[in-house]
C-alpha cells in the first residue's frame, strides 16, 4: 500500500432521524413542536423531560402507531410513514403500560410473542431459554406472571420486546412504578443490552436514570428540544457551583435581585415562591456574602444548599423552571 494513502472509514450510520415532527391533537394541544435530533447507532439515547413534554407521542410515532401532522423520521433507515412494515420488525417496543399476560408464565408469553414474529421450534426454544436466562428469570419461568415481582415483569416485558432481535429498541418510562431496588437492578440489565451494539430510545422523567445511562441525552420542553449532548458536557457546561436559597417567607423578586446585583460570580436567579435558586463561580465563598446581603434587604433565610451542577440546574438553565416546578405543571 502507498505510504501516503489513507483508509477511508465508513461513517458511523444514525439508527434514528427525526426532523421537525409536529402532532397536534384535538382541542388544539400541540405535544410536538418542530421535535428534531437523531440517535446513532449503537448507543442509549435519552429523551428527558416531564409527563406532558412530548416524549410518549415522539415514541408513538416512531413506532408507527400514530402519525405526524408535519416532519419526517427515519428508524433503521426505514420511513415511518412510508415503511411502517419494515420499521416494526425492526425496533422492538416496551410501552409504559405491561403487555405482559399476567395469566399465563413467562415462558408462553415469550413463545407467544416469538410466534407472532414467524419463529418457530429449535430457533424459538433455544431464543426463549436464552432470554430467561439472561434476565435471571428461569427459576420463574413456569409461573404465572401474576405472581411475579413488578421487577421481573418489567425484566419479562424487555425481553418480548428482544425476541426478534430487533435493531432498535424503544422504552417508553421502563422503570416508573418499580422501588428503587428494582429500578436499579433494571438500569444494570439496559446498560448491558447497549455493550451488545443494540440502539436503545429511553424516555425517562427519571434524572438520574438519564444521567446514569443515556451516553446522549435530549431535553424536551414543550414539544421540543431545548438542548440536547452528553450528561457530563451539559453540566459541565453549568460553571460554578448551583445555589438553593429557601426563605423564612417569600420575598419579593424584585428585592432579591436588587440586593445580590452588586455580587460578583452570581448569576441566573430564578425565584419560585420561597425558593431561589441561582449560581455562584465559588459557592463556598459566595453564600455568605448572599446571606449578609439578602438579610439586610430582609429577605429572611430559612436554609442554603450548594452541590455541583446536575441535569436539574441543566433543565433550570434552559426551560427557565426546575424539573419539579414542570412535573408539577407550574410555568
Amino acid at each position: 500500500m502507498n505510504a501516503d494513502a489513507t483508509i477511508q472509514v465508513a461513517p458511523r450510520l444514525n439508527a434514528i432521524e427525526i426532523r421537525g415532527l409536529v402532532k397536534t391533537y384535538p382541542g388544539g394541544v400541540r405535544a410536538l413542536d418542530g421535535l428534531s435530533f437523531s440517535v446513532e447507532s449503537g448507543k442509549i439515547f435519552a429523551l428527558l423531560g416531564p409527563n406532558g413534554a412530548g416524549k410518549s407521542t415522539t415514541i408513538k410515532i416512531l413506532t408507527t402507531l400514530s402519525r405526524p401532522d408535519e416532519g419526517e423520521a427515519l428508524v433503521a433507515g426505514f420511513d415511518v410513514l412510508q415503511q411502517p412494515d419494515a420499521v416494526r420488525r425492526a425496533i422492538g417496543c416496551v410501552a409504559q403500560k405491561s403487555g405482559v399476560d399476567r395469566e399465563s408464565t413467562g415462558r408462553e408469553n415469550l413463545i407467544l410473542q416469538g410466534q407472532f414474529y414467524g419463529l418457530r421450534g429449535a430457533e424459538l426454544k433455544h431464543r426463549v431459554n436464552g432470554l430467561l436466562h439472561r434476565f435471571r428469570l428461569s427459576d420463574a419461568a413456569d409461573k404465572v406472571a401474576r405472581t411475579w415481582s413488578g421487577g421481573m415483569q418489567r425484566k419479562l416485558d424487555i425481553a418480548m420486546g428482544l425476541i426478534h432481535r430487533p435493531k432498535v429498541l424503544f422504552l417508553d418510562e421502563p422503570t416508573t412504578g418499580l422501588d428503587p431496588e428494582a429500578r436499579s437492578e433494571l438500569w444494570d440489565e439496559i446498560a448491558h443490552l447497549a455493550q451488545d451494539g443494540l440502539t436503545i430510545l429511553l424516555t425517562t422523567h427519571y434524572l438520574e436514570e438519564a444521567d446514569r445511562l443515556a451516553e446522549r441525552l435530549a431535553i424536551v420542553d414543550r414539544g421540543k428540544v431545548v438542548v440536547e449532548g452528553t450528561p457530563d458536557a451539559l453540566k459541565a457546561d453549568l460553571r460554578g457551583d448551583a445555589v438553593q436559597i429557601e426563605f423564612a417567607a417569600a420575598p419579593e423578586e424584585a428585592v432579591v435581585r436588587q440586593a445580590l446585583a452588586p455580587l460578583e460570580g452570581i448569576g441566573d436567579l430564578n425565584l419560585h415562591g420561597a425558593v431561589l435558586h441561582a449560581r455562584a463561580h465559588h459557592g463556598a465563598t459566595a453564600v455568605p456574602a448572599m446571606l449578609t446581603t439578602l438579610d439586610a434587604a430582609g429577605a429572611r433565610v430559612a436554609s442554603v444548599k450548594v452541590s455541583r451542577p446536575s441535569l436539574d440546574d441543566v433543565y433550570l438553565r434552559y426551560t427557565g423552571r426546575t424539573f419539579q416546578q414542570a412535573e408539577g405543571g407550574q410555568r
